[in-house]
């Protein structure tokens, strides 16, 4: 399958390198000044940009009617519109707050601690991240998933979030609960971005010839 790469960055490298071993060949490299026109060839595009221009690029590529996988966070709140550009030409989209699949199972494990914490009274907790200091979004995109999640699953008490932006730190999370007794801590740490690179290649694979839009935890099950 021929693939674009919105976004030629650190991600965007990764995603170049890896790209052979799922089938792909990279037939456009689109970064911040090149025409996004250029992805109209491929038969999927993957979008690692920056905030600010993640909604352009999804929109545009919805009008060209290539398959997207994005990475980008920080544009959820425009997710009604998103929804909109998809449907007006019955494309699909595959997108994440983060496409490690250690990330996925690790967001599981906390939904389940938060239903187990929900009725223990004693136990507050918090949520912190940190990660590169050119990461634009905090908290990132992640730890609002994992904040979420933890709500969805009845925990009833405040949360305290905090995030850290520090040298070339690819990115870890982690959510406690802390009590007089004791403390129980859940951490994700990321090596490198070579796992959020090859959950978005799995993504990529997978949404051509779908329609909608659709989270990368929802229908990662499918990928299998």
């Amino acid at each position: 399958m021929k693939l674009a790469l919105v976004g030629y960055g650190k991600m965007g490298r990764m995603l170049d390198e890896l790209a052979p071993q799922y089938g792909f060949e990279v037939t456009a490299k689109i970064d911040a000044n090149d025409d996004i026109a250029l992805a109209k060839r491929a038969d999927v595009a993957i979008e690692f940009s920056t905030p600010e221009a993640a909604l352009g690029n999804i929109e545009k590529l919805a009008a060209l009617g290539v398959p997207a996988v994005i990475g980008t966070t920080g544009w959820l709140k425009e997710m009604d519109r998103v929804k909109a550009a998809v449907a007006a030409t019955n494309t699909g989209l595959v997108w994440s707050p983060n496409f490690s699949i250690g990330v996925l199972i690790f967001t599981k494990l906390v939904r389940e601690a938060s239903k187990w914490m929900a009725a223990e009274q004693q136990y507050g907790a918090w949520a912190w991240e940190i990660h590169h200091i050119t990461k634009k979004d905090a908290p990132s995109g992640t730890m609002i998933k994992l904040v979420e999640e933890m709500k969805s699953a009845g925990y009833p008490r405040g949360i305290d979030v905090a995030a850290s932006r520090a040298g070339a730190h690819p990115g870890t999370h982690e959510i406690g609960f802390d009590s007089a007794a004791d403390t129980i801590t859940l951490r994700h740490a990321a090596r490198s971005r070579e796992g959020f690179a090859r959950g978005a290649l799995r993504a990529a694979q997978w949404i051509p010839g779908k329609r909608g839009v659709f989270e990368f935890s929802e229908v990662f099950g499918e990928m299998q």
